[in-house]
C-alpha cells in the first residue's frame, strides 16, 4: 500500500483512505537520454500525475479542474497534490476528494522581512520532502499551477528528468513560474503576449481552468431565490473578495450601508472567512442585503447575479469570461508585481469590464456599481464584450498537453499517417 512506503511522506498526507498499490512508472526506452525523458512511453494506460501549487483559490480551484478532468480520461490513475502546510488547500482539496502533502514553504513576506530570516531552512527542508514525495509516488508527470508551494516539487522534479507542465493563469507571469520555465516542458497560459516571460516555443494558450459545477440559467436564478432569501425578478448585486476577502471591499460597503438599505437593488455580500464575525457582530443582514462567510454555491450566486464586484484574481477572470458576467474589478495593491491591475487592464482595454483602483474604492465602488446594474445598455456591452475574452475547456486542453508531453511518439505516429 502507498502508506507502507515510506513513513515520512505518509505523515504529510492529508487523505480519507488509504490509496491502492501503485502502477509501475512511465518506462524510458534504453536509447532515450535524459534530456529526452518526456518522450518515454508509458507501461500503463493510467498516469500517476502530482499537482503542485496553491496559497489561494486562484491556484486551487484551477488545480482540482485539472485532477477532475484526468480522472474522467483515466478513472485509475494515481493523482497526488503538493502544497503548502497551513494554507487554504489543505482543506480544499481533500474536501474535492484527492490527497495532498503539505510542504513547510513559505513566500517572502514583505511586510516584516525579519521573518525572512528562516525561509532557506524551509525551502530545505521542503526539497528534502519533495524528493522524498518523487522517490515514494513516482509520478510520471509533475504539474505546476503557481504560487511559491510548487517550486519545491517542480523544482525536484526537473532534477530527476520527470516531465514538467506549467500553467500560468495570470497575464503578468509569476514569480516562481518565471523561474521553472527554463526546465518545463509545456508552459499552459490564458493570455496571449506570455512569450515576454517563457520561451515561444512551450507556450500554449489554453485558458484558465474553472470549476465545472460553474453554469447559469433563469431556472437557477429562482433556486438562487430561494436560496439567498432575495427575489429572483429584483436586480442584484453579487460581491466577493476572494476565498480569504478583501478588506477595502468590505469597508467600501460598510461605508455605503445606508445607501445599499435604501436602494431597491439586492446585494450578495462574501466577506470572506476572516472578517465573517466581526462584519455580523457590526452589521446585522436586512432585506435586500445577504451576508455570508463563504459562498459554497456559486452556480446559484452568479445565476442571480446582474452584476459582480470581485478582486482581479486570474482565476475569477475566468468564470467571468466564460459565463459573461458584466463585473467591476478592484485589483489587490497586495499581489506580487501588481499582476491583477495587469489582469483587469486586459479587460479594460476591450471594454468587456470596469476597474476602480482599490484607495479609490471606499468612496468610488458602491455609488458606480449602483449607476452600473440600472444601466441595461452598459450591462449588456460589458456581457457581451466578456464573453468574447473566453477560452472554454481549458482544463481539457491541458490535459490534452499532458498527454502529448507524455506520449509524443504516439502523436509523430498519426502526423506522420495522415
Amino acid at each position: 500500500m502507498f502508506n507502507k512506503r515510506s513513513n515520512t511522506v505518509n505523515k504529510e498526507i492529508a487523505s480519507t483512505s488509504a490509496p491502492a498499490m501503485p502502477k509501475p512508472p512511465f518506462t524510458m526506452n534504453k536509447k532515450d537520454t535524459p534530456a529526452n525523458t518526456a518522450a518515454s512511453i508509458p507501461a500503463s494506460p493510467s498516469p500517476r500525475i502530482i499537482l503542485g501549487g496553491g496559497g489561494t483559490g486562484g491556484h486551487i480551484f484551477p488545480a482540482i479542474s485539472i485532477a477532475n478532468e484526468i480522472k474522467n480520461r483515466y478513472p485509475d490513475a494515481e493523482i497526488l497534490f503538493v502544497g503548502a502546510k497551513n494554507r487554504m488547500e489543505m482543506e480544499k482539496v481533500p474536501d474535492a476528494g484527492y490527497r495532498i502533502i503539505g510542504l513547510p514553504v513559505v513566500g517572502f513576506d514583505r511586510k516584516n522581512p525579519w521573518k525572512n530570516l528562516s525561509l532557506p531552512f524551509k525551502l530545505h527542508k521542503s526539497l528534502s520532502i519533495a524528493k522524498k514525495t518523487l522517490k515514494t509516488f513516482r509520478p510520471d508527470a509533475v504539474i505546476g499551477v503557481g504560487g511559491y508551494a510548487s517550486a519545491p516539487i517542480l523544482k525536484a522534479a526537473t532534477k530527476r528528468k520527470i516531465p514538467t507542465l506549467i500553467q500560468e493563469q495570470n497575464s503578468h507571469a509569476g514569480l516562481t513560474n518565471k523561474l521553472l520555465a527554463k526546465k518545463a516542458i509545456k508552459i499552459c497560459v490564458a493570455y496571449e503576449g506570455m512569450e515576454q516571460f517563457f520561451p515561444q516555443d512551450k507556450i500554449i494558450l489554453t485558458g484558465n481552468p474553472i470549476r465545472s459545477n460553474l453554469t447559469c440559467s433563469k431556472e437557477k436564478r429562482q433556486e438562487a431565490g430561494n436560496h439567498f432569501k432575495l427575489d429572483p425578478l429584483k436586480k442584484t448585486i453579487l460581491i466577493i473578495g476572494g476565498s480569504l476577502g478583501a478588506r477595502t471591499i468590505n469597508e467600501s460597503i460598510q461605508n455605503s450601508l445606508n445607501t445599499i438599505r435604501e436602494s431597491e437593488i439586492q446585494f450578495i455580500w462574501q466577506t470572506g472567512k476572516q472578517y465573517y464575525r466581526e462584519i455580523t457582530r457590526q452589521i446585522p443582514a436586512t432585506k435586500n442585503l445577504y451576508i455570508t462567510e463563504f459562498i459554497s454555491r456559486m452556480d446559484l450566486a452568479f445565476s442571480i447575479a446582474d452584476l459582480t464586484i470581485s478582486r482581479a484574481g486570474a482565476g475569477s477572470i475566468s468564470e467571468f469570461c466564460n459565463l459573461g458576467k458584466a463585473v467591476i474589478l478592484v485589483p489587490s495593491p497586495n499581489v506580487a508585481e501588481d499582476h491583477q491591475t495587469k489582469n483587469a487592464q486586459a479587460l479594460v482595454r476591450k471594454k468587456a469590464a470596469l476597474m476602480i483602483p482599490d484607495n479609490e474604492a471606499p468612496k468610488r465602488l458602491i455609488p458606480e456599481s449602483l449607476q452600473t446594474v440600472r444601466n441595461d445598455t452598459l450591462l449588456h456591452e460589458l456581457q457581451t464584450n466578456i464573453r468574447q475574452m473566453a477560452l472554454p475547456n481549458a482544463a481539457a486542453k491541458i490535459v490534452d498537453e499532458m498527454e502529448k508531453m507524455l506520449h509524443p511518439r504516439k502523436k509523430n505516429n498519426t502526423t506522420n499517417q495522415q
